[in-house]
Order: structure tokens, then C-alpha cells, then sequence
């Protein structure tokens, strides 16, 4: 069945792939944009139709709004799918779109706009009755009254961007004596990031889990969860590895937590395919904010649920009602998600853009690679460092980690350094095994010195492929990353 005969994808590398193959399946034509340095990139390829969108700055590429509708009203695309990041969050874009006559697969540009406010929603959803972290509400207005509100609250307290995200700007505040300043800061980062110089201040959890549900709604009022996942482990405020279901998760925690999942759906009128983000420590969880979008790691909820997640965003998106029922859907083991991006993690996960020589993806039993990039493809520096996901599928979470490391071992990316190592020790990790996890998990010390051994494992069997590579000797070089491997695994042990 086809819900449009053709769909525009605002986006680029590895989740535009991920549209166009629902839309295969779908019968449904794709249309692609690229920016300049992007004209060789696995997207423009796959897609039936591509046009160039301008230059590398993203104002003037993906994000230049005007000449995506024009492609798109051009080439008679009946719908755009925006992926994530970019325009995925973009209420403006989704309001041009919805204004255009065209339709927007995703949810409507109201509710973007209501859940885009963490102020807003939370606001909302406490009223709701969904737990929440005491909060500014209101945001902060001046330095006295956030000052006053840390210490009526108690610290330590987080400072955040209302209409933020990724991350940015949000600052930890420890002691009294650095309040003023991080306000201040909080200010200029939101007005200068986000065009709204809106802040607000809750109370901080030092190391929490973050555990997010994912939901689906249609246009007839119909709502139902894919249940949860864990995303603890991340930098920077933003993920590295995801995994579903969560490891410490009980039926009871998980009753409650999907079932506000869905109050926060219905409250703000949801529809299509969302996640709701919350906290967890010492037993209680708290809403923390609604991603209004596709999310990266929807890949792992697809694989224990068996739900194609941008398929039904499609089907959505057409007027259909869900073709689920909540009772059909059933968790089936263990997945987890590698994010493996082009960055230094022994230099503070500083961005390494450049030319892929050499590129060989794991596969075998239980492994998904959802991938953006192929052999001779430059990554360039102005764009998110994401370059592709690795998942790994098990009848249980040990099983799952054990593919994960085989998958590891298999997957070879050379020309930039990449994440791969880090997954390798964090696989190997006995906290990670033993799901004992939180989101400053990469911070702590002990982590941090454990980690590092398998690191420079990993470093070195890759840096041994290199040099066999580099000198011809393709059989050699597998043989000799082999091992490497056994020798320092077992060296180890």
C-alpha cells in the first residue's frame, strides 16, 4: 500500500537512508537534498531523485527552509519527512509545511511547539500529574530570583536553556559562589543558540539514569508505547550507547513509567512517533522533556518490538490509524546501539572530518548497521560527527553484549579515528555489564582508567590493519588485526 507517491527526506547521511528504505518498501518515490560537500554521499545515491540544496553551511543548506519547499512543491513531493536534527524540532518549518498544502510526517507544529518549551511542558505535564523535578517555573527573570530558588531547592542545581537542546548551555551549578555567573552565562548561550534568552533552574541529580519511552499516536486518538530504553551512557549531554529494555527495569517501575509516557502524549495531543525522556534515582523518575521526532536509537526499540517505527510514522502521517494495539505489542530479548562517531574519544571526543580509505561493516547473526558512508566518501566537518549505528540483537542482554563485541571486532573504519574503540572497552567494561550505569558514567575515574587498557587494545589492532593496509597487504592485514585481538584479549583476561 502506498500512503503518498512521493516523499522528501531534509536530511542527510545515515537517517535519510533510513527513511528512503521505509519508503521502498512503501512503494513510495524519495526524493533527496544535498548540500555541496555532501554531492557523493550514500543518500544522494539511493534516493530516485536528488537536488543540490547550497552550500556547506547548514543555514544555507539543510537548513534553508525556502528551498526545501521550493524542491519539494518542484519535483510534486506530497510529504517531507525532516529525520532528526536539522528541521525535526523546527515548529516553524513544520507550521511552513503544514501551510504549504504539504503534508509533515510528524507531529503537528502546535505540539512541537508546546513540548519545545521545557518550561512549557513541564509546566504541563506536572499538571498532569507526571513527576517532575522542582523547577523555576516561569524561567528565571533575574540573577536574585534564581539565586533565591538554589537555595530553596538545595544544591546542586542544573541550569538549562528553555528552548534548548542537545545539551547546550545547560550548566551544573555546586556552590552559591558560581550561581550569578552560570545565569548569566545560561542567557547569552540560550539568545545566541536558540534566539530566546529564556532559562531555568532545577534541581540536579548527580548521577541518575536516563530512561526514555517510546510512543505512537494517530490522528483518532489512539496512543500506545514500544516500551523503554536505557540511554545513560553518554558525553556531553549526548548519547553514545543505548539499549533496550532497560537492565534494571521492574514490571512495577515500567507500569508506571509507560503509563505517564502516554498521559504526557495525550495531554499535549500527540501524534506520530515520539519519546518521552525522564530521569531515574534511587527509585523515583521524573519527566524531563518530550522529543518531538524520530529519535536516533529508535533502531533498538524496532528490533525488540518487531514495530518499524518510520513506517508507521508514514502511515500516520496518511490519516491511517495505528496498527497496533497495545496488547500486540511484546518485548522480545535484548538490543543494544554503538552510536560510532567520526571523533578522538582519548581527546575529548574532539570531531575528526576526513576521507573514509577503508571500510568494512560487521554483519552476521543478530547485527544491524545503519550506515551513511561508504569507501572514498569525505565526512565534512560541518555537520553532526554521527556515522553510523551498530546494533546487536540477543535472546538476552549478555548475548546481545557478546555480539556487540564480535561486531566490534569486525567492523573496520579507516581514514578518521572513530568511537569504535571506546564501545570496544566499554563492552568489556564489568560496571556496563553488570548495567550499572548512569549518565556521568564516563566522568568517573575508576571508569575512566579501566576503560583505557581496552582502548589502547583496540587502538593498536587498528592501527596494525592500518599500516597492512597502507602497505598492500589486504589478507595479511586481517590476519594480523586478528592476532592482535586474541593476543591483548587474552593478555587481559
Amino acid at each position: 500500500m502506498s500512503y503518498f507517491d512521493k516523499v522528501l527526506i531534509a536530511n542527510r547521511g545515515e537517517i535519510a537512508i533510513r527513511v528512503m528504505r521505509a519508503c521502498r518498501e512503501l512503494g513510495i518515490e524519495t526524493v533527496a537534498i544535498y548540500s555541496t560537500p555532501d554531492k557523493n554521499a550514500l543518500h544522494v545515491k539511493y534516493a530516485d531523485e536528488a537536488f543540490h540544496i547550497g552550500e556547506a553551511h547548514p543555514s544555507k543548506s539543510y537548513l534553508n527552509a525556502d528551498r526545501i519547499l521550493e524542491i519539494a512543491t518542484m519535483c510534486g513531493a506530497e510529504a517531507i519527512h525532516p529525520g532528526y536534527g536539522f528541521l525535526a524540532e523546527n515548529y516553524h518549518f513544520a507550521e511552513r509545511v503544514e501551510e504549504s498544502g504539504l503534508n509533515f510526517i510528524g507531529p503537528s507544529s502546535k505540539t512541537i511547539h508546546m513540548m519545545g518549551s521545557k518550561l512549557d511542558s513541564k509546566e504541563a505535564m506536572s499538571a498532569a500529574g507526571v513527576p517532575v523535578l522542582p523547577w523555576t517555573k516561569g524561567g528565571v527573570t533575574s540573577t536574585e530570583e534564581g539565586i533565591a530558588f538554589a537555595e530553596e531547592i538545595r544544591y546542586p542545581v542544573i541550569v538549562k536553556a528553555s528552548a534548548g537542546g542537545g545539551g547546550i548551555g545547560m550548566q551544573i551549578v555546586r556552590e552559591e559562589s558560581d550561581i550569578s555567573e552560570a545565569i548569566e552565562k545560561g542567557m547569552r548561550i540560550a539568545q545566541s543558540a536558540f534566539g530566546d534568552p529564556t532559562i531555568f533552574i532545577e534541581k540536579y541529580l548527580d548521577k541518575p539514569r536516563h530512561i526514555e519511552v517510546q510512543v505512537l499516536a494517530d490522528k483518532h486518538g489512539n496512543a500506545i508505547h514500544l516500551y523503554e530504553r536505557e540511554c545513560s551512557i553518554q558525553r556531553r549531554h549526548q548519547k553514545l550507547v543505548e539499549e533496550a529494555p532497560c537492565p534494571i527495569m521492574t514490571p512495577e517501575l515500567r507500569k508506571r513509567m509507560t503509563d505517564s509516557a502516554l498521559t504526557v502524549a495525550k495531554t499535549c495531543n500527540y501524534t506520530n512517533a515520539g519519546t518521552v525522556e525522564f530521569l531515574y534515582s534511587n527509585g523515583e523518575y521524573y519527566f524531563m522533556e518530550m522529543n518531538t521526532r524520530l529519535q536516533v536509537e529508535h533502531t533498538i526499540t524496532e528490533i525488540v518490538t518487531g514495530v518499524d517505527i518510520v513506517r508507521q510514522q508514514i502511515a500516520i502521517a496518511a490519516g491511517e490509524k495505528l496498527a497496533y494495539k497495545q496488547d500486540d505489542i511484546i518485548l522480545r530479548g535484548h538490543a543494544i546501539e554503538c552510536r560510532i562517531n567520526a571523533e578522538d574519544p582519548m581527546n575529548n571526543f574532539t570531531a575528526d572530518p576526513g576521507k573514509i580509505v577503508r571500510y568494512r561493516s560487521p554483519g552476521g547473526p543478530g547485527i544491524r548497521v545503519d550506515s551513511g558512508i561508504h569507501v572514498g566518501y569525505a565526512i565534512p566537518p560541518q555537520y553532526d560527527s554521527m556515522i553510523s549505528k551498530l546494533c546487536a540483537f540477543g535472546l538476552t542482554r549478555i548475548e546481545a553484549i557478546e555480539r556487540m563485541r564480535r561486531a566490534i571486532y569486525e567492523y573496520v573504519i579507516l581514514g578518521v579515528k572513530t568511537t569504535i574503540p571506546l564501545h570496544h572497552a566499554l563492552m568489556n567494561n564489568r560496571q556496563f555489564i553488570e548495567g550499572n550505569t548512569h549518565t556521568h558514567f564516563l566522568e568517573d575515574q575508576h571508569i575512566r582508567d579501566n576503560l583505557q587498557r581496552f582502548f589502547r587494545d583496540e587502538e593498536s589492532r587498528m592501527q596494525t590493519l592500518a599500516e597492512s593496509l597502507r602497505q598492500g597487504k589486504e589478507t595479511a592485514a586481517v590476519t594480523a588485526a586478528i592476532s592482535v585481538y586474541l593476543h591483548q584479549t587474552k593478555k587481559n583476561e
